[in-house]
């Protein structure tokens, strides 16, 4: 909405699957509270049209240099023009695969909590482990509910001195792989361990894997690496939202892995900023060319 309101020509590409899509609300944005994720879509795709910008429902296969900018192809096979590109495809979620977990994604098994913790208040909380940065999650969540433990799952065991924090807050290490999420009357109850003993729960915890979506676009040269928090991959940015490549620009989840809605839109906002800047020194190079030629 930034180019459009700088006057420039804008084109949406969006296939209307936000990574937000399951959950039940966004929360955090003020004077948008426990909105749907679709429904806030839906405002953005009208108000972004109340000042020109057009949205085309569809996916970028595949965009390539050319002279004057870039051309997009969409799945449809259609091909689209830009001087300019802002790439805002947030990212995919690697969950682990255990039976049930993927089904209630956004629900009650979630891993923000500013985004969904007080949802989840004051409910028996089950950390799933998967790396050693779930006892910090687990540490977080104790801030939300007095009832949380720590599922040891595939993690390596806590450190004596993570240990001790844990039972200083009251976090009960369980050891064991969780092999399946439990539902009963449409809600998450519980997990079952290998061993079949079954832990009583009404929410889980979980750091997924972040992987930015940035399928289609290798042939400019932009790609995903490591993050260094080893979080997952991302497209590499500098403050502004430029990336390597120049004349692209990325904004949200696809650079910043673990910004939330407010944090994903305000990067939007200085990426177009600092786009509309680069394009405004090219137009006036042009014309001081122009009019060195009609001198």
């Amino acid at each position: 909405m930034t180019l459009a309101r700088a006057r420039r020509s804008v084109l949406v590409v969006d296939d209307g699957s936000p990574r937000n899509a399951p959950a039940d609300g966004v929360h955090g944005i003020l004077g948008q509270e426990g909105v749907s994720p679709l429904e806030l879509l839906a405002r953005g795709r009208s108000e972004l049209a109340a000042y020109g910008g057009s949205v085309r429902s569809g996916r970028v296969v595949a965009a390539e240099r050319e002279a004057d900018g870039f051309v997009v192809t969409l799945d449809d096979g259609t091909t689209e023009r830009a001087r300019r590109l802002l790439v805002a495809t947030g990212l995919v979620d690697d969950l682990p695969a255990i039976p049930g977990l993927r089904e209630r994604w956004g629900h009650d098994v979630l891993h923000c909590p500013y985004c969904h913790g007080w949802e989840v208040r004051d409910q028996p909380i089950g950390v799933l482990a998967t790396s050693e940065r779930a006892v910090h999650q687990a540490l977080l969540f104790r801030q939300w509910s007095d009832d949380v433990v720590y599922l040891q799952h595939t993690a390596p065991a806590p450190t004596p001195e993570q240990a001790v924090q844990l039972a200083a807050r009251g976090i009960e290490v369980v050891p064991g792989v969780v092999v399946e999420v439990l539902v009963a009357d449409g809600r998450l109850s519980g997990v079952r361990l290998e061993s079949g003993a079954v832990v009583e729960r009404s929410a889980l915890t979980v750091m997924p894997r972040f992987v930015a979506r940035l399928d289609g676009l290798a042939g400019l040269g932009l790609t995903a690496v490591p993050h260094e928090m080893g979080v997952g991959e991302h497209a590499a940015s500098d403050l502004m939202g430029a990336s390597a490549v120049p004349g692209v620009w990325v904004a949200g989840n696809a650079t910043d892995l673990m910004a939330q809605v407010t944090g994903a839109m305000a990067a939007g906002t200085r990426a177009a900023a600092a786009l509309n800047m680069d394009l405004i020194a090219e137009d006036t190079a042009r014309a001081v060319a122009a009019a060195h030629a009609a001198a």
